[in-house]
């Protein structure tokens, strides 16, 4: 099976190159940014001038793009190179309205999609360990669940198209919550006189400890903001969830303080940053 990826940025190169390692079939790959699509090719995939020349040579075509409107355009662009048979599965992060769109779309051509963002961030990329939650057919789910996990250790199907996303807005909002109590209560105990070491010790004592603070407090108290995922793309995420809760109607307080949180920071021009950052909104120090 040949497969396609486009999309190479942080997530994507180091998902991709899993898929080189452990696939015994050609890799095709494009990105706006020709210097990944050659860095990948040193690494034994067959660069490609455009998205549709991907398409035209994979069998399965893999998508890994920031927003709603980027997976719009991959997907319009390839669709005439869309057979019956082939199979099509974006890993981004978008609108749930737009990917169920481009499944319905894809399928009128005969074709497979399934919708399978990830979970963790670039190290998990890096070692082929991230969390796939994929929406799609129940038939289609044992054919490429082994493509998935030669980028993640853990692999589910929650459902129909569309489900796997759900499941990734539920996450990351659910993340961004965990992540603010972390900030708030972090800072408080410093201002009392607490080290960051010191809390993170006490938090593993108790109900509140999490993989969340255990992977961070390092980088936060050496104010190590070098990006893995970053603020603006959790911004967008918290977006997403918002649109998702008015359309179920349930109130969602927590998850709209934390993304409060967030518009301030990407009012003070640090989106490029990674999440963690949001610790120095908390802080204050974009305050007027």
């Amino acid at each position: 099976m040949r497969i396609g990826f486009i999309g190479l940025g942080i997530m994507g190169e180091s998902m991709c190159e899993n898929i080189i390692k452990k696939h015994d079939d050609a890799v095709f790959v494009n990105d706006l940014n020709r210097a990944q699509v050659e860095k990948l090719a040193s690494l034994g995939a067959v660069a490609c001038e455009n998205n549709s020349q991907v398409a035209e040579n994979s069998d399965l075509i893999i998508t890994m793009v920031p927003k709603s409107e980027h997976v719009k355009a991959v997907y319009t662009e390839i669709l005439h190179e869309i057979k019956s048979g082939m199979i099509c599965i974006d890993m981004s992060t978008i609108d749930l309205a737009v990917s169920v769109e481009v499944s319905r779309i894809i399928k009128a051509r005969g074709a497979q999609f399934a919708d399978a963002p990830v979970v963790k961030s670039k190290p998990a990329a890096i070692d082929g360990t991230l969390g796939v939650l994929v929406g799609c057919d129940e038939e289609l789910f044992p054919v490429i669940e082994p493509i998935l996990k030669y980028m993640g250790r853990n692999v589910i199907r929650m459902g129909e198209n569309g489900k796997g996303l759900v499941m990734k807005i539920c996450h990351n909002a659910l993340c961004a919550e965990i992540q603010n109590g972390v900030n708030e209560t972090l800072l408080l105990a410093r201002k009392m006189g607490i080290s960051a070491e010191d809390y993170h010790t006490a938090i593993s004592y108790g109900g509140a400890q999490c993989f969340y603070l255990d992977a961070q407090w390092k980088n936060i108290e050496s104010e190590n903001w070098t990006t893995a995922f970053s603020l603006e793309n959790e911004n967008k995420d918290l977006g997403i969830c918002s649109r998702l809760a008015e359309q179920a109607d349930i109130p969602m307080p927590g998850m709209e303080t934390a993304r409060e949180v967030y518009r301030k920071g990407m009012e003070a021009g640090i989106g490029k940053e990674d999440w963690r950052a949001t610790y120095k909104v908390v802080r204050g120090d974009y305050n007027a």
